[in-house]
């Protein structure tokens, strides 16, 4: 059975830890050039990507470790600027791993197109005529996607709700409701509702202007839950801090940015290794912490009878494993097979216990020694090389650095100095 519980992990040169990885996950030579060539995205694939095109942009892949979700172990690539990112989520994960780890669940794969009608005096008698003929209006969505339909997937239902403006006054929007299966579906659903605009002025005698998938999916809810000893945290004392440092976060929306900025710092992270939109993802996360009307934290924490941690986490998360800069990113489709994730509610799944995680690593710090403590070591890294220092210097500086406790590059500059 596979074990991704190592210690001392970041002790290894680069080179053993790539090798671990491709043990782990089985890669092919192929999987490990992708990652370890600076060049994997040539410049060829990279001008088809994007527009205006002039080179390539790299970022550190790294990986988290410790990882047990669903009784299954997993190593997970995360690309991120940020130091303490990765560490962080490693750290969260080994301290759940003797209470058996993260356990999921996933509500399924709607998407959501949004298909906006204006111009009409009789909002409610119309939006009855939509209904109506719904039937028809989801036959003319699936025929634009037979291939999807056949697999399963397909427009399966659609709402009509009144939305009212103080600039252009009542009008309706049609929500149509579509498996996407394991794509992330905004190419399927938007076509879809762009083939139905001219039937539903025909019918309505309305304009229809907006035509569009919305990134607030709610119809890709992820759920994932933790348990922590507090024998693992070093008492119940430290779970008190840390679900003060939740309420702090659930009452307040300023604190709330950061601490979901946190969560997002994990999730964002193996969003964009894996090749998917990472700003789809953001935009709905935050939106669903507004859903209720007030900005509010997406993870929950509280103390069960025993004085035990436990965490929980809920958001939208529209990923998929078909289509996109997944399919055509090589070291994106490196990251799948470290995974080891078959479907994107898979991918999902691993993608909300990283943010779970993270934001675990984030209320412990802040509750126990301060965030700056561990996330500044890692970055006393950065500022040694931004000082000058050589891969034999580096380690020597930072560590004076740390114990002098002052982290700036023009002090690294004056220690490299002597």
């Amino acid at each position: 059975m596979k074990n991704s519980s190592y210690a001392g992990f970041y002790k290894l040169s680069m080179e053993e830890r790539l090798n671990f990885v491709k043990d782990f996950s089985e890669l092919d030579e192929a999987a490990v050039a992708a990652i370890k060539e600076p060049d994997a995205l040539n410049t060829n694939i990279a001008d088809h990507m994007i527009e205006n095109v002039i080179g390539t942009y790299a970022l550190p892949m790294g990986v988290a470790l410790n990882f047990k979700i669903n009784d299954k172990d997993y190593v997970i690539p995360m690309v991120t600027e940020e130091a303490s990112v990765v560490a962080a989520a490693s750290n969260a994960a080994r301290l759940a791993r003797p209470s058996g780890g993260f356990y999921t669940s996933e509500a399924g794969s709607i998407m959501i197109a949004q298909v906006q009608l204006t111009e009409i005096k009789d909002v409610e008698y119309t939006k009855t005529i939509i209904i109506e003929h719904k039937k028809e209006i989801l036959k003319r969505c699936n025929d634009q996607d037979p291939v999807l339909v056949k697999l399963g997937g397909g427009a399966l239902d659609l709402e009509v709700r009144t939305v009212s403006s103080d600039i252009i006054g009542d009008f309706l929007v049609i929500h149509l409701k579509v498996n996407t299966l394991d794509a992330m579906g905004a190419n399927a659903v938007n076509t879809m509702a762009e083939a139905i605009a001219p039937y539903i002025e025909e019918i309505t005698g309305g304009k229809v202007y907006l035509r569009i998938l919305s990134n607030l999916a709610v119809g890709r809810l992820v759920r994932a839950r933790v348990k922590i000893s507090k024998e693992d945290l070093g008492g119940e004392g430290v779970v008190d801090n840390i679900i003060k440092a939740y309420a702090f976060a659930k009452a307040d929306p300023y604190r709330a940015a950061t601490h979901n900025k946190g969560i997002m710092n994990g999730i964002s992270a193996v969003v964009l290794a894996t090749g998917n939109d990472t700003r789809a993802i953001e935009s709905g996360a935050h939106a669903y912490a507004a859903i209720s009307g007030r900005y509010t934290s997406l993870t929950a924490w509280e103390k069960d009878a025993n004085g035990d941690l436990k965490g929980s986490i809920e958001l939208p998360l529209a990923l998929g494993l078909v289509g996109g800069a997944t399919k055509i990113h090589p070291t994106a489709q490196a990251a799948i097979k470290i995974l080891g994730v078959k479907t994107a509610k898979e991918l999902s799944e691993v993608v909300a216990v990283v943010g779970l995680a993270q934001n675990f690593a984030a209320v412990r710090a802040l509750a126990t020694d301060g965030i700056q403590k561990g996330h500044m070591a890692l970055h006393a890294k950065n500022v040694a090389i931004t000082a000058g220092a050589t891969d034999d210097e580096v380690d020597k500086i930072v560590k004076q650095m740390i114990a002098d406790k002052k982290i700036n590059v023009e002090y690294a500059k004056e220690l490299l100095k002597k």
